[in-house]
């Protein structure tokens, strides 16, 4: 099939600086700027303050936060290197709870480490920024894999309800739900978007829209309360998701707002798709009732960027994501293949078949 190409990569490698480099997501669409990166406390700080977002995005943005601090550390002895790195995986690992991403890449991180003992510390940091240059480019082919997967799922003619961003913004570059619209596109189909605005911190409004105006894909934005009318409308053909942990049953984790869109698919019997690499499949969590659900700060629901419309002293609360029960996916999308009302053995199965 054909492939649109990467218009927008939030997450890059400076080899001149020695950096990592990351779109700020927090000042899109207003503003495009790249921040630089160079030790693991700062970018654990931009994971946790939502420069960059998104689970798969996240977990690369984590390895290459392992990589920078190598490179940063790699002078000192075999003592003091390890020392400075075990503390550069706690931090990271206390960045943000709910995307499995984040504690798989570290995982790896902590392998490819392990592996290299008792090689000097320079030679280390070579060996876990190549592991992070890896993970990178295997999202993005994971990403296009899926995104072929799901685009035959999707008729010649499509609105697709969105909600939240998973695309180029959230990964290493291509997306997950939004790569399924882009594969279809490639492939000639004539797709539209409807974008939920995702409240509070507007990714829909911000990030997708935007995404999607770079390549040249018919997007409407909506605000969350309208999903609902524009389903008893026959507006919406499909939704397609991302998320940040799938578990073991199926059940999984998205930004809050996405258990009301499920519900209000089904019952409308519109198709609910998830789109998903295998690296946010949480095996060890055998339902969604496990999944950690990050709080966030109050203020970003009684305003935003500034401005506040809410009184200062309403109790909030602000759970950033909520959980959907397996039975309202009409299938999970993945690398390795399409799970049809996914349970156990279904997602099981995906680890069994062939990479």
């Amino acid at each position: 099939m054909a492939e649109l190409p990467l218009s927008v990569q939030p997450l890059r490698w400076d080899e001149s600086s020695g950096c990592l480099q990351m779109i700020d997501q927090r000042v899109l669409p207003a503003r495009y700027e790249l921040l630089s990166y160079d030790c693991a406390a700062a970018v654990a700080d931009a994971i946790r303050s939502m420069v960059v977002r998104g689970a798969p995005a996240i977990g690369c943005a984590a390895a290459y936060g392992i990589a920078v601090e190598a490179r940063r550390l790699q002078q000192l002895d075999r003592a003091g290197f390890a020392n400075g790195m075990s503390a550069a995986f706690e931090l990271l690992a206390q960045s943000r709870p709910t995307a499995v991403n984040l504690f798989w890449a570290l995982q790896r991180m902590q392998e490819v480490l392990a592996a290299a003992q008792p090689q000097a510390p320079a030679i280390i940091a070579g060996l876990v920024l190549q592991q992070a240059h890896d993970m990178l480019a295997a999202d993005v082919r994971a990403n296009r894999a899926l995104g072929a997967l799901g685009a035959a799922l999707l008729p010649q003619t499509a609105q697709v309800l969105t909600h939240c961003n998973a695309g180029a913004l959230a990964t290493a570059g291509y997306g997950t739900a939004l790569g399924v619209i882009r594969s279809a596109v490639a492939d000639g189909k004539r797709i539209s978007v409807l974008a939920d605005e995702t409240r509070p911190f507007l990714q829909g409004a911000r990030l997708t829209v935007w995404e999607l105006q770079q390549d040249n894909i018919p997007v409407t934005l909506i605000t969350d309360n309208m999903a609902g009318y524009m389903m008893q409308q026959g507006r919406v053909d499909a939704v397609i998701v991302g998320a940040d942990r799938v578990a073991a049953n199926g059940d999984f984790a998205n930004k809050i707002g996405t258990y009301m869109v499920a519900v209000l698919a089904h019952r409308h019997g519109i198709p609910f798709y998830v789109a998903a690499p295998l690296s946010t499949i949480d095996r060890q969590l055998a339902s969604g009732a496990g999944i950690p659900i990050e709080e966030r700060a109050a203020a970003e629901v009684r305003g935003f960027g500034g401005q506040r419309w809410a009184p200062a002293d309403v109790a909030v609360r602000n759970p950033a994501f909520d959980v959907t029960p397996a039975e309202l996916v009409t299938a999970l999308i993945t690398e390795n293949g399409v799970v049809r009302s996914p349970d156990a053995a279904g997602i099981a199965a995906l680890f069994a078949a062939p990479k």
